[in-house]
């Protein structure tokens, strides 16, 4: 049955095995890492609704059940649980679509900590799909928020703020260079086209560009938060974007609840997870540190 009234609904990519957080993530999947105060899931959920009245939903795969669980907590409309394996970021679109919900469809993503603002972003999407419609180009039925990263600034736009390709994909090779930042939006229309077993989004793209509906990629944010959480650099460096975003000093240490710190130890610039242990007069600076593990992190990550 489908769902026709006005809400938009949000999709929060959280199905990753976060490999690269290992083995801080053995027990606990990556969106639900704590990056100060709160999960990146929570936190993207909390975005999220800055736009109003959304229907909010998450893929998950890795520990499932406690990502469905902590959605439950957190209202969301449903967590779609990928089994046996994992259907990339198309797959979750389509399964979306056919399941009735209708009124476009927001992606984020649950690894990465970025602070855009959403409410321009689809605002800008809108704008370019109504001007698509009126042209009858029927370009914007998909738009991507782009961001300057240069270490893997792929994507290819051209003078019209249309995806021409993406390197080492597909498509030109000329054109703006910048980087996907995980943050779309697909129109209805969009969404029907994507078949089922298709997994891989970019071949989507290739697709929608071959047929003359160019995806409209989103410039007006390039120099936004935008940070990769996946590796222990990542995690740290999003741990210390939350703590200015809230006014903390950089140097605070982030100790989780249950672990015990020595009143002679010293811990500063550092985060300490559940299991971490800290022996008497120690210092410890610039690391994270959790059950069986430590990752010491330049200052200058």
């Amino acid at each position: 049955m489908a769902r026709t009234d006005d809400k938009l609904n949000v999709l929060i990519l959280a199905a990753g095995l976060g490999t690269r957080l290992r083995p801080l993530t053995n027990e606990i999947p990556k969106p639900l890492v704590r990056v100060y105060d709160k999960s990146i899931l929570e936190i993207q959920m909390e975005r999220a609704k800055s736009l109003g009245d959304v229907r909010l939903h998450a893929n998950a795969h890795y520990l499932a059940e406690q990502i469905v669980r902590e959605g439950e907590r957190l209202g969301f409309e449903k967590v779609w649980v990928e089994q046996p394996e994992i259907l990339g970021t198309a797959g979750p679109l389509r399964r979306i679509y056919a399941a009735g919900y209708r009124g476009g469809l927001l992606i984020m993503n649950g690894d990465a900590y970025c602070n855009f603002d959403l409410k321009k972003f689809v605002a800008n999407a809108r704008s370019a799909y109504e001007a698509g419609k009126a042209d009858g180009s029927n370009r914007g039925e998909v738009a991507l928020l782009a961001v300057d990263f240069p270490k893997v600034n792929t994507f290819r736009v051209g003078a019209d703020g249309c995806l021409l390709g993406v390197a080492g994909r597909f498509g030109s090779k000329e054109g703006r260079a910048a980087t996907f930042s995980g943050i779309s939006w697909y129109s209805d229309e969009a969404l029907a086209r994507i078949r089922d077993g298709e997994f891989d989004i970019r071949e989507f793209w290739k697709q929608e560009i071959e047929a003359g509906r160019a995806p409209f990629v989103d410039m007006s944010q390039m120099h936004a938060t935008w940070i990769d959480m996946g590796s222990p650099e990542g995690l740290m460096a999003a741990v210390d974007a939350r703590k200015q975003e809230l006014g903390r000093e950089k140097n605070e240490a982030v100790v989780e609840p249950g672990v015990n710190v020595p009143a002679s130890a010293r811990v500063v610039h550092s985060v300490l997870y559940k299991g971490a242990v800290i022996s008497e007069n120690e210092v410890v600076q610039d690391e994270i540190r959790g059950e069986n593990f430590f990752w010491q992190i330049p200052p200058n990550h």
